[in-house]
């Protein structure tokens, strides 16, 4: 097995705004395993927040080769588990190995991923579409530059409900809330009631991961669904979120990679938890690879790649919500 990287800066429409930051440019990691001539393609992001850059992941990579290409017959589960301990410092490349190796282990098969791991796609849910946090003005204009069934709609400023109430005037679309960590349990509480009432369907992570004591208040007390997001971040984080969220936000980047998250969301539906899969700012590459987790999903937010001036794959397809998966097997991705 031969591995190739490729690192991307890619600019974004518009300049993505969150409770915690600003920026108009993503860069990212493409990582490419090739084997008996098929190549499999895996991504991710760097991310500030979490200290993960792509000349880390790429330094770890590099680092750590001889073992991974030693593991090229092995079962994605297997290797996954061989890299993890060397890696479990920075998820977000293993995250990318994963997914390339799923990829390259589906495509071997002659068979989409989804169709290797069993699972039928007829209940699919739709994709969300993300406005970040701007001037309401701008937030309105960039509903109206994409029309769309379901909106996740960035918050944490000074008039969050009055941003809200704006936005209802302009659609009828489902709004769902991502705080950001930027409320507290009391604001949450409170906003929870208002929220309700403007056609809003759960708050995301709307308090700091280590509130345990005003996560169990707003449990008990929100109108809302809660959706773990910053709460639940590995694969030990899923039974902690029982009694303190209605369900769990998984980011592939964070936890390692489509293996664990996997297990994260079946572990969290035998709890009786709603499952939703997140995205970063990313290409099709990553977003092509959540679409195969998609019959385990209640919720998905996978527009990362909509937001983008101009990708560098090609792959799954999403109209107005609807995610369409490529002809290609594995996770169906071609590098432009």
């Amino acid at each position: 097995m031969e591995i190739k990287l490729h690192s991307f800066n890619l600019e974004l429409k518009h300049t993505f705004t969150i409770s915690r930051e600003s920026h108009d440019f993503q860069e990212t990691l493409i990582v490419e395993l090739i084997s008996d001539g098929i190549s499999g393609f895996g991504e991710a992001t760097s991310n500030p927040y979490y200290n993960c850059t792509i000349d880390k992941m790429k330094r770890l990579i590099l680092e750590n080769e001889t073992l991974i290409v030693s593991l090229t017959n092995e079962k994605p589960e297997v290797f996954w588990q061989e890299l993890q301990p060397l890696f479990k410092e920075n998820m977000f490349a293993l995250c990318a190995l994963d997914m390339a190796f799923n990829d390259l282990y589906a495509r071997k098969k002659n068979k989409k991923l989804y169709e290797v791991w069993g699972f039928q796609i007829d209940k699919n849910p739709m994709t969300d579409y993300t406005i970040g946090i701007d001037s309401t003005e701008r937030m309105v204009q960039k509903m109206k530059e994409l029309p769309w069934p379901i909106y996740k709609i960035k918050l944490g400023t000074e008039n969050d409900i009055e941003i809200v109430t704006e936005l209802r005037k302009h659609t009828n679309a489902i709004f769902r809330i991502d705080a950001n960590c930027g409320w507290s349990a009391d604001e949450a509480i409170k906003n929870s009631y208002k929220l309700k009432e403007l056609g809003v369907e759960f708050l995301e992570q709307p308090l700091k991961a280590n509130d345990i004591i005003g996560a169990k208040k707003l449990f008990k007390n929100s109108a809302l669904p809660i959706i773990a997001d910053e709460s639940c971040i590995v694969e030990n984080d899923v039974e902690k979120c029982v009694g303190l969220f209605h369900g769990i936000n998984v980011k592939l980047t964070k936890c390692g990679g489509l293996t664990p998250g996997k297990r994260m969301l079946e572990n969290a539906k035998r709890l009786g938890l709603k499952t939703m899969v997140g995205c970063m700012t990313e290409s099709t590459v990553g977003i092509s690879a959540i679409a195969h987790l998609l019959p385990l999903l209640d919720y998905v937010d996978m527009d990362g790649s909509l937001l983008l001036k101009e990708d560098v794959a090609t792959g799954i397809i999403i109209k107005k919500g609807v995610i369409s998966y490529a002809d290609t097997n594995g996770i169906g991705v071609t590098l432009l």
